[in-house]
């Protein structure tokens, strides 16, 4: 079935902006195809690439990795290790990412814990004292 750039827009979520800058960069696995009058028109097929793509692209993925990746997709069968390599070495950047995250999403619950205790027990104006060595004990 085919889809017109409003369509693909709608279903994506995707700006029709987006998907022009997106058909520029060369980051659809497909070419897309254009009528005679010159209107876009996309497939399923694209809406599928599309959500791969934007999963790839929000979890940091750069633009140049994700064209290395349909590069390697478009030369077909031989290009699966390097493929794989590639999810791969993402994948673990990812979770590197994943796991500085926690970290600091840790950091945040502790000063949240202080701020909670302080203002409990009245005694927020103790919170930022850069005199007071209680003040750099507990992180302010």
């Amino acid at each position: 079935m085919d889809l017109s750039i409003g369509e693909v827009s709608a279903r994506s979520g995707l700006s029709v902006h987006a998907l022009r800058f997106y058909e520029r960069e060369g980051l659809f696995a497909n070419p897309v195809r254009r009528l005679a009058n010159g209107r876009r028109v996309y497939h399923e097929e694209d809406l599928e690439w599309l959500a791969i793509c934007t999963k790839l692209r929000s979890s940091g993925m750069s633009l140049a990795t994700i064209r290395e990746y349909i590069d390697l997709a478009r030369q077909g069968p031989g290009t699966e290790r390097g493929r794989l390599e590639l999810l791969q070495r993402h994948a673990d950047q990812v979770e590197a990412q994943v796991r500085e995250l926690n970290e600091a999403l840790d950091v945040m619950r502790y000063k949240v814990r202080i701020y909670e205790e302080h203002l409990a027990r009245g005694e927020a104006d103790q919170l930022w004292n850069p005199g007071h060595a209680a003040a750099a004990e507990t992180g302010t």
